[in-house]
């Protein structure tokens, strides 16, 4: 049977693990906000972007088509994860759905080339049959975002260039609520046409249309390079906020475990002391009874 001393220091122990898992609770519940507002000041720039596509497309070369046919079949993908732990079933839940979003897109046949953005990310990848060429790891605070997304970029030309892959698609999780997140899929190449098309029909809501004198290609290629970094750049932050919500559930979850730990504590605690007392006041009865009882 467990000592008191034994029971107080579980106690403390246990105390102490909830001290830490309400730290992490409103560090992750902190983050969520973080990149939410990152999100919201990214469409700003998006909008921005669209608005010079918008011109471009308006006044796009005669030589160049919108509906350009894909130069080849092969399909890449970007597959965000995450480097820290303690956030649930995170990475394992976008590998299983990126594994299901490429053999339902038949992209399993075609020998895809793979980026895993997140250190924690590869192994599930693995389980789920999913090969990787290269894995990155996510940076810390927002400032570190940028850099990332330019090397992924960089990487997707050198796959497009060697290997000619034209499709590239990136897999990753998004936050539903401040607990919980569900997975996404967005096709960063080609550039949807679709889309294209409706930026060049939308009715300029200024009286005149800016003009610019770079050529047109160049401009063109400028501002769809600036749409692909805004893409990769929101996917990666909404993945934080999303595995930010999800090491909140976690973190819910433990609490709600060491609370009851804690009570299960408590309560033997309180019975050994109780038991404790009594027999103290038995042993206490028993000698002033023996005494009672000596001949004198």
């Amino acid at each position: 049977m467990e000592t008191l001393e034994e029971l107080q220091a579980k106690i403390d122990t246990a105390g102490d693990l909830r001290s830490v898992v309400k730290t992490m609770k409103a560090l992750a519940a902190l983050s969520i906000r973080h990149f939410e507002e990152a999100v919201d000041s990214l469409n700003d720039y998006r909008r921005t972007v669209e608005f010079g596509l918008q011109i471009a497309l308006r006044n796009r070369s005669e030589s160049f088509s919108i509906a350009a046919p894909l130069e080849s079949k092969r399909v890449g993908g970007v597959i965000i994860g995450s480097d820290q732990g303690m956030c649930g079933q995170f990475n394992e839940d976008i590998a299983r759905y990126a594994a299901r979003q490429m053999s339902e897109m038949g992209v399993a046949s075609a020998e895809p080339s793979i980026l895993a953005v997140g250190l924690r990310l590869p192994f599930p990848l693995e389980q789920a049959g999913i090969e990787i060429d290269e894995v990155f790891s996510i940076p810390t605070s927002l400032s570190g975002i940028t850099p990332l997304v330019q090397d992924i970029l960089v990487k997707i030309d050198q796959l497009r260039e060697k290997r000619g892959v034209a499709r590239f698609i990136v897999f990753h999780n998004q936050p539903t609520s401040r607990s919980s997140h569900r997975s996404h899929t967005r096709q960063l190449l080609p550039v949807d046409i679709d889309w294209l098309r409706t930026l060049e029909e939308r009715r300029w809501a200024g009286r005149t249309l800016p003009m610019f004198t770079v050529n047109w290609h160049t401009l063109f290629s400028a501002l769809i390079r600036q749409h692909l970094l805004v893409s990769v750049y929101q996917s990666i932050v909404e993945s934080l906020a999303a595995e930010n919500a999800s090491r909140m559930a976690s973190m819910q979850a433990a609490e709600r475990n060491i609370e009851e730990r804690m009570q299960e504590l408590r309560s033997r605690f309180h019975q050994q002391r109780q038991s404790s007392i009594t027999t103290e006041l038995l042993d206490i009865v028993g000698g002033f009874e023996a005494l009672g009882s000596e001949p004198t």
